[in-house]
């Protein structure tokens, strides 16, 4: 069994596209998806699949969201192994001063291209920094993200992407070690 971690884009946002992670774990169950868990209102589900092959999964879950609630997000899944990458590769494990609610993940269901991570690059925004490794991208927004220029260029971005803050993203890979392990 391989432990996956699944993001869906845009879920319970602004009072739109909503769902409640009871009738979300179920749809997951529903699927043959192994003891789904959901972590806060913005559509994360730990569970454990025998699939292998992560690009059909996550479209298979987005149809499903579509026939049942009448929308389809993005669904970004990433492996347990994955996402403790995504923390170990962190350009600001090092660093002290970090506040982990300011720190935010971008997760991709691509790698973003060169012209993408120039666009970030070119942003000029006050003491922000972008730091792209693969399929993520980190953001630190050391006066918040709510009026982050850093931010509203992600979304300029023609990639299907979903973000995270650093405390969700640990929460979540703890969430999977013990689903992992049995010790739910």
């Amino acid at each position: 069994m391989t432990t996956i971690i699944s993001m869906l884009r845009g879920v319970n946002v602004g009072g739109h596209n909503q769902i409640k992670m009871d009738a979300l774990r179920a749809l997951y169950e529903s699927l043959g998806l192994l003891d789904p868990q959901t972590y806060v209102q913005s559509g994360n589900v730990v569970f454990g699949t025998k699939d292998r092959d992560l690009v059909q999964l996550s479209q298979r879950i987005e149809k499903a969201i579509q026939q049942k609630f009448s929308f389809r997000p993005g669904v970004i899944l990433r492996t347990s192994s994955g996402l403790n990458d995504v923390i170990t590769k962190s350009p600001f494990a090092e660093r002290r001063g970090i506040e982990p609610g300011k720190l935010m993940v971008v997760f991709f269901n691509e790698e973003p291209g060169e012209d993408d991570y120039g666009l970030l690059q070119r942003v000029k925004a006050e003491g922000e920094e972008v730091h792209a490794n693969g399929r993520e991208v980190y953001l630190y927004f050391p006066n918040g993200a709510g009026r982050s220029k850093l931010f509203a260029a992600i979304g300029k971005l023609k990639k299907t992407g979903t973000s995270r803050n650093w405390n969700s993203v640990t929460k979540l890979l703890e969430m999977a070690e013990k689903l992992g392990s049995g010790a739910v």
